[in-house]
């Protein structure tokens, strides 16, 4: 009624659409956090990652000095099935210069991508040839990963890291656990860190292949919902080796449903810190334009009967948004025993009868401290201004042959390449560029073995793949290596 006076009374112009969309954005201001209105891009960008694929030409990349570089065309993908290379940099996209003019990569992804069956004709500079080279690439769905790794720790413990809960999510699952076990995985750990949650049922349909049949995953109710209950159907592929979940303040929403499951159904052992505790179920209303109203309608319950969602103030995000900062601030993050429980908020395990912890989040069986020295500030300086990636792909590019002609599998190369001088000096030439420089020789000499992890971890991942990447990384992660060792 308002909106219909100001339309028609009101004594200048007015743009209705984003009166409503004010309207609705300050009705939603009022309520729970994660109650909100995305307009029609930000839904489609939003819902992007979830969905599995893109239509695209199927290509990893990263800029280096204003330019595309190639980090690996996409396996099977329509960039591979033209011959585009790793290494190569795409300097044009349908005759528009694209590298050396400044260009956003948002605009450059823009010109990239297309309707699948759409042709775009690529320019193409490769290493040792003169000339430009052009490419006609038939763009096509991309798959979009959920799942960065997938590796055997020992050759007993198999690791699987997942970065979030798509579509295609249980599928890249239930294909890692087959592989794994075809390496002779007994155990696995199952990392969820920085996992921030999608799909409900991408959570349940994971969580079942680690419980027996009928073994309740997660409960949701609400004032207006009525109550209903996710059990495993019983027929997963991990139900019987030993179980270990990774987990930290990022780790949120689906992935709490998940690490909720194997907690309370004993199936498993939580190692991390305390989750996020998102744990509060979105209804998607998509209007007309495209854009979408997500409203809370219920609230998600591990098996004991514990509430996920983290206590919050209606209205308040702000505070909302500061919580792990507190967290931090009170010590909890670092500090085990600044962390303390009322009975009230004490359950038991299903099974074995353990004592588990309500108020938001799950709370690990076993405590990892985050190691605020682990990164000197020079470290964080140079990672930031992007110095460690642009010497790193500036080395890859000049040496990319030589490292797979002397390494010509990942455990030979994990076992003996040892970063090079040569390429400490180049990031120290890039960080300079951007003046970032270690405080004194002390700070330098306690960045160099992380940096030296770093530096490995990105050729691994530019040669072969994220796998890779965090096999190196995760050689010394403590989160990793109190799994194993409550593994033996």
């Amino acid at each position: 009624m308002a909106q219909l006076a100001i339309s028609s009374m009101y004594v200048d112009s007015v743009d209705d659409n984003k009166l409503a969309e004010d309207a609705i954005n300050g009705m939603l201001s009022h309520l729970d956090p994660h109650s909100a209105y995305t307009y029609a891009e930000e839904t489609r960008k939003m819902n992007e990652p979830l969905k599995g694929n893109f239509d695209g030409i199927g290509v990893q990349f990263n800029m280096l000095d204003d330019t595309l570089m190639v980090i690996q065309p996409v396996a099977k993908g329509p960039s591979e099935k033209v011959g585009i290379l790793a290494g190569d940099r795409i300097v044009t996209v349908n005759d528009t210069a694209i590298a050396g003019v400044k260009m956003s990569l948002e605009e450059i992804m823009r010109r990239l991508r297309g309707p699948r069956g759409s042709k775009v004709k690529l320019g193409i500079l490769r290493k040792s040839i003169k000339d430009t080279l052009t490419f006609t690439v038939t763009r096509d769905k991309i798959p979009v990963a959920t799942l960065n790794a997938a590796y055997m720790v020992t050759p007993t413990v198999g690791l699987i890291r997942l970065s979030s809960f798509g579509s295609t999510s249980h599928d890249e699952m239930k294909k890692a656990i087959q592989e794994l076990q075809a390496k002779g995985m007994k155990d696995l750990i199952l990392d969820l860190q920085q996992n921030g949650g999608g799909y409900m049922e991408a959570a349940t349909t994971i969580a079942s292949e680690f419980l027996q049949k009928n073994d309740l995953i997660v409960y949701t109710k609400g004032l207006r919902t009525p109550y209903q209950e996710y059990r495993s159907e019983g027929s997963g592929l991990f139900r019987e080796g030993r179980l270990i979940v990774l987990v930290d303040e990022y780790s949120a929403s689906a992935a709490e449903i998940v690490t909720g499951a194997i907690q309370d159904q004993d199936r498993g052992l939580v190692v991390g810190r305390r989750t996020f505790g998102k744990g509060l179920v979105q209804k998607p209303f998509v209007l007309p334009d495209g854009s979408m109203i997500r409203l809370t309608v219920a609230r998600y319950y591990t098996p004991s009967g514990r509430c996920i969602q983290k206590p919050y103030t209606m209205g308040d995000k702000m505070k909302y948004n500061m919580d792990v900062i507190e967290r931090y601030n009170h010590g909890e993050l670092t500090n085990a025993d600044s962390i303390h429980f009322p009975d009230s908020l004490k359950y038991k395990t299903l099974r074995e009868g353990r004592t588990v912890y309500g108020g938001g989040g799950i709370m690990p069986d076993y405590f990892i401290p985050l190691d605020t020295t682990l990164y000197t500030a020079f470290q964080r300086d140079l990672t930031a201004k992007g110095a460690i990636v642009n010497a790193t792909l500036k080395f890859i590019d000049k040496n990319r042959k030589k490292i797979q002609r002397e390494y010509s599998s990942f455990n030979k190369f994990k076992t003996n390449f040892n970063v090079p001088q040569e390429l400490v000096d180049m990031v120290l030439d890039e960080g300079k560029k951007m003046d970032v420089k270690p405080k004194d020789d002390e700070e330098l000499q306690k960045t160099m073995p992380e940096l030296d992890r770093q530096l490995k971890a990105l050729i691994a991942r530019d040669i072969w793949d994220m796998s890779e990447y965090f096999a190196i990384m995760y050689e010394k992660n403590p989160f990793v290596l109190k799994a194993l060792e409550l593994l033996k």
